[in-house]
């Protein structure tokens, strides 16, 4: 998913060369194209509980290549600096390169995409930022089963949820589900450069032609640089708070009909945060039902308990002198569903657990919905749409200890000596975004967008701190036009 902010791969999808199009998909576990050993079929209904998804490309053929691609673009944006109450238009632009190699042999299948440029930002004193990105993927295959490493990192200048600032990209990561929300900002402010990457391994065995089980484990990590740089007073400087996770899942598949599937989930999540005492762990379980058609749809529902302890700090006046154990009780839900129509894609797509943050809070209870579609207009043009939305609620306070020796938002005359408090002081906040445009072909190579993205993220009246009423809303308008340049991809064989 950070991924998406540098080149919104997903909506790029319906005018990339047809070829690189049905090849790009990871999930495969296809043999190198014209070698003597016969492809392995294609796995059109992989393990729920697993990091692959069907492929709606149910034709593709099993390609090795390398492609090159770029996108130059130009946004007028009104809160490019993502301040809370800032509404000045400036202007963002953006260099990007891309280079994707998918290499197959009968038993190893590799996959690599870089993405790199730069953005400049005329707003204030920023100027050029770097924005770097890498996935990874690579698959080895044996009768009954196979492992699948992976790797996503990026290197940016922000990271929101949700973004239609480019258009270049083919290789999906596949780290979804409890693992991809690691690597995703949903809702930020400021521009702060941060790391993020997240690292996954997966090893699938078929017990039977119907059941089979999987045994995943990763780590993830995000870093910010430049903290308390939105120079907007003392209630808008912010400290965000470093994160990682660890985290192992194991699951139990079962196909029911040729297009039904169910299966069950535990996963073990571990937090810690560059906050001391604010670690937490959770237990989640969790029942799947998956239905598949071919080409056409992939539907997945599951549910269940999610049990979270965290450690709170017992105090005396003011010190820290022992740690409280909490446990508590939720639930964890996810629902996804992709749709092929005989011209237009959609999905739709709803998770509900605890996250890390995001850089505001030490761990927070997340619900995200979003949904999206593309469509061919004609021979040239197609258009695209995206909404999405994220709520988030903070899991742990900070200690009465950590609250006196930093500046807290919503204090009219901070002491200099004292450094901003870690995070936002906040109780809740919300991030919405909506987002189009259209995509125009001219040749084989090229192709112009033009997009517009809303952005709006808002914290509760608990983020004025002292204060009658603050700045807590930031509001964002982004227009951008640009060109893609995605040739034909190069054949390895």
């Amino acid at each position: 998913m950070a991924m998406v902010v540098i080149a919104a791969a997903a909506q790029d999808a319906s005018t990339a060369p047809e070829n690189a199009q049905q090849s790009a998909q990871p999930q495969q576990p296809y043999a190198a194209y014209g070698q003597q050993n016969l492809p392995s079929a294609i796995n059109e209904n992989p393990p729920l509980s697993g990091m692959d998804m069907p492929s709606l490309e149910p034709n593709a053929a099993p390609l090795s290549y390398l492609q090159p691609g770029a996108t130059f673009s130009e946004s007028a944006d009104s809160n490019a600096a993502v301040a809370p109450g800032a509404n000045s238009y400036s202007s963002v632009s953006r260099a990007l390169g891309n280079l994707t190699l998918r290499r197959l042999w009968s038993h190893y299948d590799l996959g690599l995409e870089y993405q790199g440029g730069f953005g400049y930002y005329t707003v204030g004193k920023h100027g050029a930022k770097l924005m770097q990105g890498m996935d990874l993927s690579q698959k080895i295959l044996w009768k009954r089963g196979q492992l699948v490493l992976r790797d996503s990192f990026s290197y940016l200048p922000e990271g929101n949820f949700g973004a239609s600032y480019g258009s270049v990209g083919g290789l999906n990561s596949g780290l979804t589900g409890a693992f991809g929300l690691q690597g995703s900002a949903l809702g930020a402010f400021g521009l702060v450069p941060r790391i993020i990457n997240v690292s996954v391994g997966e090893v699938t065995e078929n017990l039977t032609p119907k059941s089979s089980v999987t045994a995943t484990g990763g780590y993830g990590f995000a870093h910010f640089y430049d903290n308390a740089s939105t120079g907007q007073g003392s209630a808008n400087s912010t400290n965000f708070i470093n994160s990682s996770q660890m985290t192992v899942q194991g699951g139990y598949n079962r196909v029911l009909t040729s297009h039904t599937q169910v299966a069950l989930v535990y996963a073990y999540q571990d937090f810690n945060f560059s906050v001391e005492g604010t670690a937490f762990h959770t237990h989640v379980i969790q029942g799947l039902y998956g239905r598949r058609l071919s080409g056409r749809l992939d539907l997945l529902a599951g549910a269940g308990p999610q049990i979270t302890q965290t450690n709170s700090c017992i105090t005396v006046v003011g010190l820290c002198l022992g740690h409280q154990e909490d446990t508590r009780l939720s639930v964890a839900g996810v629902f996804r569903l992709r749709y092929r129509f005989p011209k237009t894609m959609v999905s739709l797509n709803f998770h509900r657990y605890e996250t890390s943050g995001s850089g505001f809070f030490t761990g927070a209870q997340t619900n995200v919905v979003e949904a999206s579609a593309t469509r061919p207009l004609n021979r040239v043009w197609s258009a695209f749409v995206d909404i999405g939305y994220a709520h988030n609620t903070r899991l742990q306070d900070l200690s009465f200890q950590q609250l006196q020796t930093c500046n807290q938002p919503g204090i009219n005359n901070p002491n200099p000596a004292l450094p901003t408090c870690p995070g936002v002081d906040a109780k809740r906040y919300q991030y919405g975004f909506i987002g189009g445009g259209i995509h125009r072909q001219f040749g084989h190579d090229f192709h112009g967008f033009l997009s517009y993205q809303f952005n709006e993220l808002a914290f509760d009246q608990s983020y004025c701190g002292t204060l009658a009423a603050c700045d807590r809303i930031s509001h964002r308008h982004a227009i951008t036009l640009g060109v893609d340049w995605t040739p034909r991809p190069i054949r390895l064989d």
